[in-house]
């Protein structure tokens, strides 16, 4: 018998590991990264330098980068760099492959191919990274032909079926449609922490540290349910009709 239950507790135990190793096996540490080589040529062939230079086609793919985009771009180049061993000069190599990658969209496959090759046995990530590529398209609050169009052909390179892909399209397309409330400026205000007589300056300080602060991270994301997307895209799209809204009334 109790040998009986010693094998019983062994199974679970391995069952608990296994269980586990699942969980976890979408989220980034920075051990990935602790004996990465950083030049712009490995960093371009990561995951992360690819998914970075989706992203920059994305961004670009209706002709323009707005104020929301470029600030969620931003922090994101700040979740990846925070997982190499040197930060900044990480940052600022992301920053060359954004500013490199957003200018031509004739790689597109080239780079969702060598992406799908990388994380071919990893179907989580690739999933999320389309998630947010989605997100990211949405987040001025519509969806172009040109973005819908990209993220079709990045998710057919990602082996993501076409009715995930709807799915993925209509949750977002509801996310920010239904997470934009009207509210009075003095409500804008409030959501911002601010005061009316507050500078210029002052409202752009206090946006931009919201949007830090809420922005939906590529490196959490992860291992998250799909219930942290939501709510943090819930909350950077009344941040920023907060904001648009305190720009409207001062004419900034």
């Amino acid at each position: 018998m109790t040998q009986i239950l010693l094998l019983i507790f062994v199974i679970a135990v391995f069952y608990w590991i296994s269980k586990g190793s699942a969980r976890n096996q979408a989220v980034y540490s920075r051990r990935q990264f602790q004996s990465f080589v950083l030049t712009k040529e490995h960093l371009e062939q990561s995951e992360l330098g690819l998914f970075v230079a989706l992203a920059a086609k994305i961004a670009k793919a209706d002709g323009r980068v707005d104020e929301l985009e470029a600030e969620l771009i931003s922090n994101m180049f700040n979740d990846i760099s925070t997982l190499f061993p040197d930060p900044e000069a990480t940052k600022n190599l992301l920053k060359q492959i954004f500013d490199e990658e957003k200018q031509s969209a004739e790689n597109l496959d080239r780079i969702a191919q060598n992406l799908y090759r990388v994380l071919q046995n990893d179907p989580q990530k690739r999933q999320k990274m389309v998630e947010f590529l989605v997100n990211l398209s949405y987040i001025d609050g519509t969806l172009s032909e040109s973005e819908e169009a990209m993220l079709r052909i990045i998710a057919g390179h990602l082996h993501i079926a076409p009715d995930a892909l709807a799915s993925m399209l209509s949750r977002f397309g509801s996310y920010h449609r239904h997470s934009v409330k009207e509210s009075s400026v003095t409500q804008a205000y409030a959501l911002l922490g601010l005061n009316a007589d507050a500078t210029n300056d002052a409202v752009k300080k206090a946006y931009r540290s919201l949007v830090r602060e809420y922005h939906p991270d590529i490196i959490k994301a992860q291992g998250a349910s799909d219930e942290y997307l939501k709510t943090a895209t819930e909350k950077v799209q009344e941040i920023n009709a907060a904001y648009e809204m305190i720009k409207k009334t001062r004419g900034m």
